[in-house]
């Protein structure tokens, strides 16, 4: 049974990696930090080495420019291309397989009619400086193309662009763009 850390790492490396190579991989910032944040999730719930856990991914989140909680539900085979200005609010949703670039935003809106944060769903592909906001739903094998600022529901099978998002169906909208997958 793989971890959902082995998961994570698999996604870089197309390769199932042991405890000790994972390590070795964590040279890399978005790795590292990718590390740091399940470990956080892991033990939240134990009072001491959680709140160790937290001081730790806190010191790299400021590093590394990830704002990223342990609260944050992500699921398995997460991916984070390049580090650096990456803020996902603590109450979005994360479906498993997510590609997300550098300077990505996913945040809540506070008025208007998408009050809320997002829920993301699998096999979703956000490029660079792409804004997610709102109370919004981004359904399964959705690619959403660097710069795009989406606030408004997007069905699975979709490519969306610009500002304001234009949504295009699309088959396999991830496909050569999400690799590894597990």
């Amino acid at each position: 049974m793989k971890t959902i850390l082995q998961k994570d790492f698999y996604r870089e490396s197309g390769q199932w990696l042991t405890h000790f190579q994972i390590l070795k991989r964590c040279f890399s910032p978005n790795l590292h930090f990718i590390y740091l944040l399940r470990k956080a999730q892991k033990h939240h719930k134990i009072p001491i080495l959680g709140m160790i856990w937290r001081l730790i991914l806190r010191h790299y989140q400021i590093k590394y420019g990830f704002q990223i909680y342990p609260e944050t539900q992500i699921g398995e085979g997460f991916y984070l291309g390049h580090w650096g200005a990456l803020v996902i609010n603590p109450k979005a949703k994360i479906g498993r397989n997510c590609n997300i670039a550098q300077g990505v935003t996913i945040g809540q809106a506070n008025r208007g009619k998408s009050i809320g944060v997002p829920e993301i769903g699998d096999e979703v592909w956000i490029g660079a400086n792409a804004v997610i906001v709102g109370g919004i739903t981004i359904g399964d094998n959705v690619l959403i193309a660097p710069n795009a600022y989406v606030n408004t529901d997007v069905p699975a099978n979709s490519v969306v662009m610009g500002n304001p998002a234009q949504i295009i169906p699309k088959e396999n909208a991830t496909e050569g763009y999400i690799n590894h997958r597990v």
